[in-house]
């Protein structure tokens, strides 16, 4: 797997994908204040797990750190194979390699079945307990600040906008990635690729 990010296939795009969620929509409260006697009056707590929870699939292109979203009311293998087709549609030539976490809906049968029918993306499949290897979980943390932190979301539209601003921002900002400088005298070797 770390080959793919380091030497990538000829005419490949690898795309690191993952969803983040559930994004729940609320406004918080106006922050806690003092009772006349001195004690601090505490928020009620405000969480739900209702049919109003979004949650975002992201997917980081290794090769120029540009980002695919897409916002979706359930994390299940339809929208998975939804967020394929959008991946599919921004990479129109060469394999894709997607790589992922091993959720259900990632390799359930429906999504295979639908991956026979797209035989340009390719799973790989991250070791279970190294989520540290998807290069979209550096992303996603550089996205909740950007697009949630501190906000209040009425509803799922309005989730799906801060997601959409805050990506195109952040795309604005992207950089292709610095080759890894094996082969270099410190290293003392060829590069491995």
């Amino acid at each position: 797997m770390i080959e793919l990010y380091t030497c990538p296939p000829e005419g490949a795009t690898v795309v690191c994908a993952d969803e983040l969620g559930p994004v729940i929509p609320r406004t918080f409260p106006p922050a806690p204040g003092w009772s006349p006697d001195g004690h601090r009056i505490k928020s009620e707590v405000d969480y739900s797990r209702g049919p109003e929870k979004t949650w975002v699939y992201g997917a980081l292109r290794v090769r120029d750190g540009h980002e695919i979203t897409m916002t979706a009311s359930s994390r299940n293998s339809a929208f998975y194979q939804r967020f394929l087709q959008t991946v599919e549609a921004a990479n129109p030539s060469g394999d894709i390699y997607v790589v992922t976490d091993n959720l259900s809906s990632h390799n359930s049968l429906s999504t295979r079945t639908w991956l026979q029918d797209h035989p340009r993306i390719r799973h790989v499949f991250i070791p279970v307990g190294a989520c540290w290897l998807n290069l979209q979980e550096g992303w996603w943390r550089i996205f909740r600040k950007a697009a949630l932190a501190g906000r209040s979301f009425a509803g799922p539209p309005e989730i799906e906008q801060a997601t959409r601003l805050a990506t195109t921002l952040l795309n604005a900002r992207a950089r292709p990635r610095q080759p890894l400088r094996f082969g270099q005298p410190h290293y003392g070797g060829p590069c491995p690729c």
